[in-house]
């Protein structure tokens, strides 16, 4: 069973601390549990409560009438609400309380509702991400737990292959060749599939390699099949090996390509005394990176290296 402090809630549901408790009072919404210490506490049917509740207020709806609501009243306005193109804030309020209640139907409705309005990049740069930075926190202060997180992870990843499924696959003529793959030790993968779909939607032949990629297993593939840019990305998690070590590995079996680096690891590490080495800072300098390589998509790679 999970339990939620005070300081939970509010970083939950962006609902004050001291509001919280004045609504309490004056509202009697919901009357928090008190551990043998007298401590607040709140039990997920709690959280889901508020996070409705908080909702509906941002949405314009007065405490006192939110009050007054039925429980079912205020879920049904809430699942109405969050099915709307409603303001940012608004929706990752949604979002977030889909995943307290780990409801894959709110979850998808909204997504899918964004994606039909907005396409699907857009999507994800203005609503996934921004809710996966929130998430991020939210997990690292406890105030989630890791199943929720992996709950959100199996959404998005289908969102994101299901996306990419509907793009043509590029030819190999003279476009650039894009290897994407994460090492040894990384895990985090949602990123790179999302870079598989902008590179395949502006044209460009991909291979996506997946997880646990050694250099070993690089040096088969460039022996096998031409490879212009291998793109992996290092987390703060990275700790396999020194950087350096690997960059000097990967480029070693691979002599024919450049390396797209990106993550925390990445920037932290001076890397250019590696000619074939170029370091991208997150996914905007990623796509302006796409933009130029594309306006000199006539030219041969060989130029463009």
């Amino acid at each position: 069973m999970a339990v939620y402090s005070i300081n939970d809630v509010e970083k939950l549901t962006g609902i004050r601390a001291h509001t919280l408790r004045a609504w309490e009072q004056r509202y009697d919404l919901i009357a928090p549990r008190r551990s043998k210490a007298n401590v607040r506490y709140y039990l997920e049917e709690d959280l889901r409560e508020l996070s409705g509740i908080a909702l509906l207020n941002k949405h314009g709806y007065r405490i006192s009438k939110i009050a007054a609501m039925s429980p079912d009243e205020r879920t049904e306005l809430v699942t109405s609400l969050s099915s709307l193109n409603v303001s940012p804030d608004t929706q990752l309020d949604a979002l977030t309380l889909a995943v307290v209640e780990l409801n894959e139907y709110k979850f998808s409705l909204i997504l899918n509702t964004n994606i039909e309005q907005r396409g699907f990049e857009e999507t994800m740069m203005e609503v996934v991400y921004p809710f996966l930075d929130k998430l991020g926190v939210l997990y690292f202060t406890g105030s989630v737990a890791p199943v929720q997180e992996s709950f959100v992870g199996g959404i998005i990843r289908q969102k994101i292959l299901s996306a990419t499924d509907r793009l043509p696959a590029a030819e190999r003529s003279r476009q650039p060749v894009f290897v994407l793959f994460l090492p040894e030790g990384e895990r985090q993968d949602l990123s790179m599939l999302f870079i598989q779909y902008l590179l395949r939607k502006r044209g460009f032949p991909t291979l996506y390699l997946g997880t646990g990629i050694s250099p070993t297993d690089l040096a088969d593939l460039c022996r096998a099949t031409r490879v212009d840019y291998l793109l992996t990305l290092l987390s703060n998690s990275y700790v396999e090996r020194p950087v350096e070590e690997l960059v000097a590995d990967m480029l070693e079996q691979c002599p024919d390509a450049r390396l797209l680096l990106s993550g925390y690891q990445a920037s932290l590490h001076d890397l250019s005394g590696f000619e074939r080495v170029d370091k991208v800072a997150g996914l905007q300098e990623m796509l302006s990176f796409l933009t130029d390589l594309s306006t000199h998509a006539g030219l041969s790679i060989a130029a463009a290296r």
